[in-house]
């Protein structure tokens, strides 16, 4: 985990909080008490309706991005947006509704049964984007969109809109309304991503209607309330029919935020028929153990469970509802102390791991961008009802090393994971051939840099939580907000207008992990103490060209993942910005060891000390002496988008260095051995070796994990191959990750079963290896055998990282 320093009991979760002396942060005064400076400490619920403490975001159409990596995001973006076209995105609406499509399909995930889900996001980025830039282009793209919805729609007596499909029972391809015809008739067939054959339908539904309820919020649409609405009588409907046993089959399957749209149709209708559906699509298992104040998250999916907790968060908003705050403050709470890592993300292959224990799963498949952006918005709503500086120290930690990390400035596209193992690199998407989710968040993400910058408590108090380049005009207040930050800590808000003359409070965050800040105003020094919230305060008659400026200590600093306090892996920070090693080019592979750094202690000064500025390179270090197996140039992490990385790094003395390169010889001797030992080798995953195989699958994927390449098989597909054998009894060696969990599969040689395996957490924290007698009568005479393997039914087969056909006898 990220932060460091003293703990804090809240809801039997022990939270941690970073360095600086702060008061709880989740027991944060009134929004009065905030606005005055003070340090009211009242519990948000005891001071009155949730509205009474409520801290707010000041709308993006009174900010502006000025120059900065910030606005080139989302000018890249936005340049990526304006190539897709709606038509496209459109085609399985107007398919489904009986109508031609105007424009082909999409590609990757778009022409799977989880088609249509981009359009939502797509809707939702459009309308960010016009709020954050004043564009008219991206407007007129969102009523466009509305008005070939509110047609679909009308084909549909009942109000269904969809784009989604689904796969029935004899694989063909079907429109999705036939999985919610049966789920009417009480016939459900529910896993945790496919319900009834579709591919989490209701998941696509919360996407298309957030996007509906941005376009209203931010372009005006007055059609869009509407199709939300016809849709939801559709859904309400639906849910009527069925039982309660019924209705958490359905909800077992992953659905998003659908809860927090509806609590925010109720919202903008006052509609009770809306809070009440809001209130059925709750998830008991999952959502009533963090009601109770447990941590509950391991081996849960993530990306899955934190739009469900930002629902609960909205509707404690609307009710005051204490179960529903407790939920959602337990939830955060454990997510950022307990479950992420330094760059502020969180899951590994997009499930959490238990608490404290993101040390052993920094892999290549860490940090689901989804995640982070509903993080993000989650934590929007805690700071809402409790204002307090070190909720934005989390904020800003994932916005600028993970988020900005996503997007390639180059070429506008996402990352789905962004990989923390050392030498792994960011794959990032392709314009027409992907929409991965983490497409969709991508360009919602990149659309509203400046959404979280200011904020205010009433009328006259202003807060500004991060300190991206931007111009500011709200309430007859006018600013200028210029830094070159995070390369640099100074900051400079420069008053442009102030109407009446009126007297107004402002506040500024100061970050958690700097201790030493200055401050002046128009060049006189100011006291930089921070309040009981964390900020500098000041109430004065602003005037046109007052100028604050804030110095922030940028000093390195080494942090170790919560849970590993005793350890020899840490990270290397300066400021708000995680360092990582450049270690050559993503188009390259990297087959050396991982980098470690080299001091006559773990202790962080002893590491630091031997860090020098690389004056040949902005913002980066040098180790000097210090690195293994040679030394390493670390610049932000952020940034180094077609750079293989290195962000977490053992610490050893040089007597353990030398026992550390003797157990890497040893291991690749033994390797070696055992390939010469081998009849034949398969390498799942890997292109050449299939082919050499003949592999044939359906529903199958390739995997990569932990550096190995492997393949997978979901239910109703299969692997096969071919494999040379020899003669004399022999063994197929499979090599497996030792945390799958309910994975289920037969294995065939010459269609005769010589293996059911079932793979359930046996081996924790590394791979292992199975071995399977192959009777001697299906390879006598042969040079080859075929062999297939089978997920038994709703299970997956594998993923298998390797596979071997030895001699018996070895």
């Amino acid at each position: 985990m990220v932060y460091r320093a003293r703990t804090l009991d809240r809801h039997s979760i022990r939270v941690r909080w970073p360095g600086i002396s702060r008061r709880a942060v989740l027991r944060c005064g009134s929004a009065a008490a905030f606005a005055a400076g003070g340090t009211g400490l009242a519990d948000a619920h005891l001071a009155g309706s949730p509205a009474d403490v409520r801290v707010e975001a000041v709308p993006m159409r009174h900010v502006r991005l000025t120059h900065s990596v910030f606005r080139d995001a989302m000018v890249a973006n936005a340049s990526y947006m304006m190539q897709l076209e709606p038509d496209r995105l459109l085609h399985n609406y107007r398919l489904q509704a009986g109508l031609a499509p105007k424009g082909a399909i999409y590609g990757g995930w778009e022409s799977d049964t989880i088609a249509g889900h981009t359009l939502g996001h797509y809707l939702s980025a459009l309308s960010l984007y016009h709020a954050q830039s004043g564009n008219e282009e991206a407007r007129l793209r969102v009523d466009y969109i509305i008005s070939e919805l509110v047609v679909c729609q009308a084909s549909s007596l009942d109000g269904y809109v969809g784009g989604f499909t689904r796969r029935g029972a004899d694989g063909v391809i079907e429109p999705g309304r036939a999985a919610f015809d049966e789920i009417a008739q009480g016939h459900t067939h529910s896993t945790g991503f496919a319900l009834n054959g579709a591919w989490s339908p209701l998941y696509n539904w919360h996407k298309l209607i957030a996007g509906l309820l941005d376009a209203e919020l931010h372009c005006g649409n007055s059609h869009a309330l509407g199709i939300c609405t016809r849709l939801g009588a559709y859904l309400s409907n639906l849910f009527g029919h069925l039982t309660s046993a019924q209705i958490q089959q359905v909800l077992a399957c992953e659905y998003g935020g659908l809860n927090e749209s509806f609590a925010e149709l109720y919202a903008r209708t006052g509609e009770q028929r809306w809070l009440s559906l809001a209130h059925i699509i709750y998830d008991d298992r999952t959502l009533d153990p963090l009601a109770l104040g447990q941590d509950n998250l391991a081996n849960l999916h993530a990306n899955t469970q934190i739009p469900k907790v930002i629902g609960l968060a909205r509707l404690y908003e609307l009710t005051g509802r204490r179960a529903n705050e407790v939920a959602s403050e337990t939830f955060w709470t454990a997510v950022t102390a307990h479950h992420c890592y330094v760059i502020g993300g969180t899951g590994d292959r997009e499930y959490f791991s238990a608490a404290d224990s993101t040390q052993t799963y920094v892999t290549d498949q860490t940090c689901e961008t989804c995640a982070s952006y509903n993080m993000l918005k989650l934590t929007r709503q805690i700071y809402g009802r409790r204002p307090s500086a070190a909720i934005f120290d989390y904020y800003e930690r994932t916005h600028l090393n993970h988020i900005m990390a996503q997007q390639n400035p180059r070429t506008g596209m996402f990352a789905y994971m962004t990989p923390l193992m050392s030498g792994s690199a960011r794959i990032y998407s392709t314009p027409f051939d992907d929409f991965w989710c983490c497409v969709g968040t991508g360009m919602e993400s990149h659309a509203k840099h400046g959404d979280s910058v200011y904020w205010h408590a009433g009328a006259d108090t202003l807060v500004i939580n991060l300190f991206v380049p931007s111009t500011l005009d709200w309430n007859g207040i006018g600013l200028a907000l210029e830094t070159d930050y995070p390369r640099c800590g100074l900051v400079t808000l420069r008053v442009t207008k102030v109407e009446n003359n009126r007297p107004f409070m402002l506040r500024v965050r100061l970050p958690g992990w700097s201790h030493d800040n200055r401050i002046t105003l128009n060049g006189h020094a100011e006291n930089a103490v921070a309040d009981a919230q964390g900020y500098f305060s000041r109430r004065r008659r602003w005037r046109v060209g007052d100028r604050l400026t804030l110095a922030f200590d940028m000093r390195l600093r080494l942090e170790r993942p919560t849970g590993d306090d005793l350890g020899r892996l840490a990270s290397i920070l300066r400021g708000p910005s995680v360092l990582a090693a450049d270690l050559g080019p993503a188009g390259a592979p990297f087959d050396g060891v991982a980098p470690a750094l080299i001091a006559p202690s773990w202790k962080g000064d002893d590491v630091l000390r031997a860090l020098v500025p690389a004056f040949d390179v902005a913002g980066g270090f040098r180790s000097h002496g210090t690195g293994r197996p040679t030394d390493v140039l670390l610049t932000a992490f952020a940034s180094q988008h077609e750079r293989r990385s290195a962000v977490y790094f053992p610490i050893f003395t040089q007597a353990e260095w030398a026992g550390e390169q003797q157990r890497f010889r040893d291991e690749e001797a033994a390797r070696k051995r055992l390939a010469t030992l081998a009849c034949d080798a398969l390498h799942p995953g890997e292109m050449q070796s299939e082919r050499d195989h003949d592999l044939q699958s359906n529903l199958s994927f390739p995997v990569v994990y932990r550096g190995r390449n492997g393949r997978d098989a979901r239910s109703g597909g299969f692997i096969s191959f071919r494999l040379r054998v020899a003669a004399g009894p022999l063994l197929i060696r499979a090599t497996y990750w030792g945390e799958e969990r309910d994975h289920a599969f037969r294995i065939l040689v010459e269609g005769h079963e010589i293996a059911t395996e079932h793979l359930s957490a046996q081996h924790p924290g590394i791979f292992f290896d199975r071995y399977y007698p192959i009777p001697e009568a299906l390879t006598k005479m042969r040079q080859t055998v075929f062999v297939r393997i089978e997920p038994l039914p709703d299970k997956t087969a594998g993923p298998i990282f390797g596979l071997l056909c030895l001699s018996a006898k070895n």
